[in-house]
């Protein structure tokens, strides 16, 4: 299949989709939110580095106007952990632990007790009549504190390749150097909030986050719900830089205070908060070991890495996790350790682990091409690994060779001076220096859907989020492109953890994911219109196949013969139309069964995506546009581009005699309005 657009959209300027509603103001970030009844939380934060509350006293709080509850560790309810989600799919570990489950404080600024009020200004007058008594302990603030517990992540296992030890002891040159790194906060402009609102059981949050799902299963982790009882939105999220990678306390204090006051609240952290409960890029000290020969070819490398974490906080930072396949050398040891402090809870952090890594390694290499007299560029050529280091096999692709070369170019590296303070512009000293950095590649699990609306207009959706990067740009010209329509008639969305799932906004993976996905879904769109018109004798594409044809204009065109073109998107709309709606009165004849009939103890009923990817049809009975209900066909894409056959309802009925008839009944149903589909012209 060929795509042709009116204007060829990927590959050319286009002004971002999302900017006009961004300088006009109009764009609605979760701080924005308000709802009707909304009251507002304020938090108390920890004065003590490490301790225990011995008395929180509360009554002046509680008694202060407009306050509607005060809640501490002593009331609150049980709150469970957050599923462990660590793996290339979704690599971003165990989140932090739920908030008010002890005494226990563990650093400065740990939220030890929550105000709520009709108000912000009442919030915040009452939070500090608040007074916590503390039982104070010495904290761990050091690598070498003799108290301090070590750990090490499976995740981040030792790395060993060749004789390290006896590789260092006969190499011609030995470079031994300790590097630090100190600790970064993320702190974007934007302040994180969070407003949360409960409907019976049904929670709905708006919360600045890069992973909406991950906080949905969170919420529902803590609160015992089913996830598909919790709906997560972020539409705009604002700065970030990797502070939204996690689920934080406050979130889950916020929907905590919706519940017991029954009414929407918001949560706005303070300045002061997001230095201390969002996040940071953990403090390191770094040991390089690298052995070489005379001429500069590395015989050993040995990287040992030690940072810091949470008192109870199980991070995973990848410091060394970019040296081994950093060049070619064939001896290579590395070795991980993070050491348990009274520090707030660290996160990520632009490119979190490697760039502190890189610093590091990339700093040793310097230092080694003065030992060896090389210099820094030359010696970095001749130890470039041609083929990954740790199994010989070529890269998928590797510019590092060009990206050298343009920067020596520009900047003028071949006029460089070596000598030490020796250049120099009127009164100002002049330096030169050249790194190499690398962020491991990867490309997550995502899902999308698309869709033909009645107008022709294409829609395009998955639950991702944009911090900036241009999701809401990209995805619409790629749709544009593979659906064959004008910009303009193509709108994608997203921050809406109802949608398909998508991987985090981090680690420079959405974008490679994301697309894959939204092509497979905008190509299984077309398929889905070819096998609709493909016994349709009046249609000119009658008998075409995907790979014969090209989409334009809004229709299917056979490529070798322009003239035969079908405006299918108008054209096929209105007899799928009672197909769909025969499905849509099968799918409400289920749901009055299972209301009527009984259900057996702890089955689950909702709303359900298919394992198998293929071709759906059903009814949107709220579209995220805020639109009428809509009828519509749409196709639900993986980023691999799998599919199936399968038209799969949307409830799973449970096993008794009742509700068995009932699934029987929707079988047959579902199978009538697939062979509808398929008849329809």
């Amino acid at each position: 299949m060929r795509t042709t657009t009116t204007v060829g959209v990927v590959g050319t300027p286009l002004d971002r989709v999302d900017g006009r509603l961004k300088v006009m103001g109009a764009a609605t970030y979760p701080i924005d939110v308000t709802l009707p009844g909304l009251a507002y939380a304020v938090l108390v934060g920890s004065t003590v580095t490490s301790g225990r509350i011995l008395h929180i006293a509360v009554d002046a709080a509680e008694r202060a106007p407009g306050v509607l509850a005060v809640i501490t560790h002593l009331n609150a309810p049980a709150l469970a952990p957050a599923p462990v989600t660590l793996r290339m799919g979704d690599p971003i570990g165990p989140q932090p632990l739920p908030p008010f489950q002890s005494d226990a404080v563990l650093h400065y600024g740990q939220h030890v007790a929550m105000v709520v009020a009709e108000t912000r200004e009442e919030a915040n007058a009452a939070a500090a009549l608040v007074e916590v008594t503390y039982e104070r302990h010495t904290p761990v603030l050091s690598f070498d504190d003799p108290r301090a517990s070590r750990v090490s992540h499976s995740w981040t296992p030792d790395y060993k390749r060749g004789d390290v030890p006896s590789a260092l002891a006969a190499a011609d040159v030995q470079v031994r150097q300790t590097y630090t790194t100190t600790d970064n906060t993320n702190n974007p402009i934007g302040l994180f909030a969070t407003v949360a609102a409960w409907d019976g059981d049904a929670l709905t949050v708006h919360d600045t986050t890069q992973h909406p799902h991950a906080v949905r299963d969170m919420l529902a982790a803590a609160f015992g719900i089913d996830p598909t009882g919790v709906r997560v939105l972020v539409p705009f999220v604002g700065g970030a830089f990797g502070a939204g990678l996690r689920a934080w306390p406050h979130v889950t204090l916020a929907a905590l205070a919706a519940r017991v006051t029954r009414r929407p609240v918001k949560l706005v952290l303070t300045r002061a908060q997001m230095f201390t409960t969002v996040g940071h890029r953990p403090n390191t000290i770094q040991q390089l070991s690298i052995g070489a020969s005379r001429d500069g070819q590395l015989t050993a490398i040995e990287h040992v890495s030690t940072s810091s974490i949470g008192m109870a906080d199980e991070l995973v930072n990848l410091i060394t996790y970019g040296t081994p396949h950093a060049y070619a050398c064939p001896h290579v040891s590395t070795h991980a350790t993070q050491v348990r402090q009274s520090i707030p809870i660290p996160g990520w952090m632009r490119a979190p682990g490697e760039a502190e890594g890189s610093f590091a390694t990339e700093s040793a290499m310097d230092e080694l091409s003065y030992a060896v007299a090389i210099d820094p560029m030359e010696l970095r050529l001749k130890n470039h690994a041609h083929v990954h280091p740790g199994t010989g096999l070529p890269w998928s692709s590797n510019a590092l060779l060009d990206c050298y070369r343009q920067g020596a170019e520009r900047f003028g590296w071949s006029a460089r001076s070596s000598e030490p303070r020796s250049m120099r512009d009127g009164r100002h000293l002049v330096g030169y220096g050249m790194a190499r950095g690398a962020l491991g590649a990867y490309q997550p699990p995502c899902k999308a859907i698309a869709s033909i609306r009645r107008d022709g207009t294409a829609f395009v959706r998955s639950g991702a989020t944009d911090i900036g990067c241009g999701p809401y740009t990209v995805m619409t010209m790629l749709a544009a492109d593979c659906l064959g329509v004008p910009i303009e008639r193509v709108r994608f969305s997203l921050g809406d953890s109802a949608m398909p799932r998508a991987p985090q906004e981090g680690g420079s993976g959405l974008t490679g994911a994301l697309g894959n996905a939204v092509q497979a879904a905008c190509v299984d769109l077309v398929r889905a219109f070819v096998n609709l018109v493909n016994d349709d004798g009046a249609s000119p594409v009658k008998g075409c196949r995907l790979e014969g044809i090209t989409v334009r204009d809004g229709g299917i065109q056979i490529t070798e013969d322009p003239v035969r073109f079908d405006d299918c998107s108008r054209r096929s709309i209105r007899p799928l139309h009672s197909a769909i709606n025969r499905c849509a009165r099968a799918r409400q004849w289920i749901r009055r069964a299972l209301r009527r009939g009984p259900r057996r103890s702890g089955s689950r009923h909702g709303a359900r995506h298919s394992s198998r990817v293929g071709h759906r049809w059903r009814q949107d009975s709220q579209p995220e546009d805020g639109s009428q209900s809509d009828h519509r066909g749409y196709c639900h894409g993986n980023r691999d581009g799998a599919a199936g056959g399968n038209c799969v309802g949307p409830y799973r009925p449970s096993g008794d005699h009742v509700a068995g008839r009932v699934r029987r009944r929707g079988q047959r149903r579902r199978a009538q309005c697939r062979r509808a589909v398929r008849r329809t012209t």
